[in-house]
């Protein structure tokens, strides 16, 4: 059944090993339980917001609060989009596009994280992948960002491995003390020619388009 009133909320993206779905209360609710289960070691931070520190409940509240500020905010000047990463039917984390003043930039941003039990084992790269085949194929970007902490292995290593290019460092807030935050970018022609595959694919992005400001 489509949703007229907020496209988005037909917005998957699939691949053959996982699937991407706009996240609703209900999914937002299957997130918030799985973050509170446990994303990464206590002794590290690998997010410049802090949002993993605080107990339950209020972590899962904060998390349904994000969401549905994410899915109010949006608009063609700024968007954070939030699709959550089934497995098999089953939740495992999420990934997020978020782009500013993208009918005229044409670039977007990509973040993400997976609960602890999942890690790993690939599903990282793909949901990475398929994040990826939304921005560049879905919605017509020419270039694409992302960021991770010096001392984040697993994300780092996925990036690189994808071919980004680096553009530097920033240092950043991080627990209240100095970090070093490594920035990478990738250009569609580097995405087209390296990564595009014909057994993903796209499913209720015209509906979106719209909203985002595009054709």
């Amino acid at each position: 059944m489509a949703h007229p009133l907020w496209p988005f909320f037909d917005l998957r993206v699939t691949t053959p090993r996982l699937e991407l779905r706009y996240i609703d209360d209900d999914l937002g609710a299957d997130l918030a339980a799985l973050a509170a289960a446990g994303v990464h070691d206590p002794a590290f931070m690998p997010f410049a917001i802090p949002w993993t520190d605080f107990p339950s409940p209020q972590q899962e509240w904060q998390t349904q609060q994000f969401y549905w500020r994410c899915r109010a905010d949006l608009s063609p000047t700024s968007w954070s989009i939030n699709l959550a990463t089934l497995v098999d039917g089953r939740v495992v984390g999420t990934t997020s596009l978020m782009g500013k003043d993208f009918p005229t930039v044409r670039q977007f941003e990509t973040g993400s994280w997976l609960g602890r039990a999942h890690q790993g084992s690939g599903i990282g790269k793909e949901m990475r992948i398929a994040s990826l085949h939304l921005g560049f194929l879905g919605f017509e970007a020419v270039w694409a960002t992302t960021g991770a902490f010096d001392d984040n292995g697993p994300s780092l290593g996925v990036t690189r491995s994808l071919g980004y290019t680096p553009k530097g460092h920033e240092r950043t807030v991080r627990r209240g003390a100095s970090a070093t935050t490594m920035r990478f970018e990738m250009a569609r022609a580097d995405f087209e020619q390296r990564l595009q595959r014909d057994d993903i694919v796209l499913h209720g992005v015209e509906g979106c388009l719209p909203l985002l400001g595009l054709s």
